[in-house]
């Protein structure tokens, strides 16, 4: 299957310290791939570097045949590269609804009418909004305001969603709710490229795993072939 997104060779960098060396990635349009590590393996480092907000010291990064790497954070997003970061990044101040249409606004080079109906599909998978448009972000819950900036990068209608621990601080029933929701973004046909602490959901939703260690690429496989390898107790528990 051909990729989607297609990193080669990708080594990125803090001043003159680098953190990811030399990998390769190859997300194949509709799937979820997840990338998994221990703390500081480089897993938001790279997210940073694909959507933009971070340079790329060596390497490419090409989308859909379009090379990536050299654009701006805002450049990448136009063309089709959506990342939430963690801590999610929605506008506290303002209400659901405020939030939901300056997103509707930045979409790209849509008509009033389609920025409705995209409005329209993102409150029916997330109706919880709906009830609470009135609401300030920052009064919401910690897993409502993750679908809100869920349902925000949604309005984008991006090519390749970027999801960097979406479970973080989350209760377990509302970590549950939410990887539902990934699952049905994969079957609408999303691709999604997924940061994730909880090693079960990732295993449980992805198709294809790739394992960081310390910045370089210790194993690429399908979940069942990560959870039966001795390198993912490696990699997180430092024993072999």
């Amino acid at each position: 299957m051909s990729a989607l997104l297609d990193v080669r060779g990708l080594t990125l960098a803090y001043g003159k310290v680098e953190v990811v060396h030399d990998l390769d990635l190859a997300v194949p349009r509709g799937s979820v791939v997840a990338l998994l590590g221990a703390n500081g393996a480089g897993k938001t480092t790279t997210l940073r570097a694909l959507s933009g907000t971070l340079p790329v010291r060596r390497g490419s990064i090409h989308l859909g045949g379009g090379r990536l790497d050299g654009l701006s954070a805002y450049q990448i997003a136009r063309r089709g590269i959506t990342l939430i970061p963690e801590g999610r990044g929605v506008f506290p101040g303002l209400t659901v609804r405020d939030n939901l249409a300056i997103a509707a606004r930045a979409a790209k080079d849509v008509s009033a009418a389609e920025r409705e109906a995209r409005l329209e599909r993102v409150l029916g998978t997330f109706p919880r909004l709906g009830e609470r448009a009135a609401q300030r972000a920052g009064t919401l819950s910690g897993g409502e305001q993750q679908m809100l900036a869920l349902s925000r990068a949604l309005l984008a209608d991006p090519e390749v969603l970027l999801l960097d621990e979406i479970s973080m601080g989350l209760a377990p029933i509302i970590v549950e709710e939410l990887f539902e929701k990934v699952a049905q973004l994969r079957a609408e046909g999303l691709t999604i490229v997924l940061v994730e602490q909880y090693l079960t959901y990732a295993l449980r939703f992805a198709d294809i795993c790739y394992l960081l260690t310390k910045g370089r690429l210790a194993f690429v496989g399908e979940p069942d072939e990560l959870a039966q390898s001795r390198v993912l107790t490696s990699s997180y528990l430092g024993v072999g």
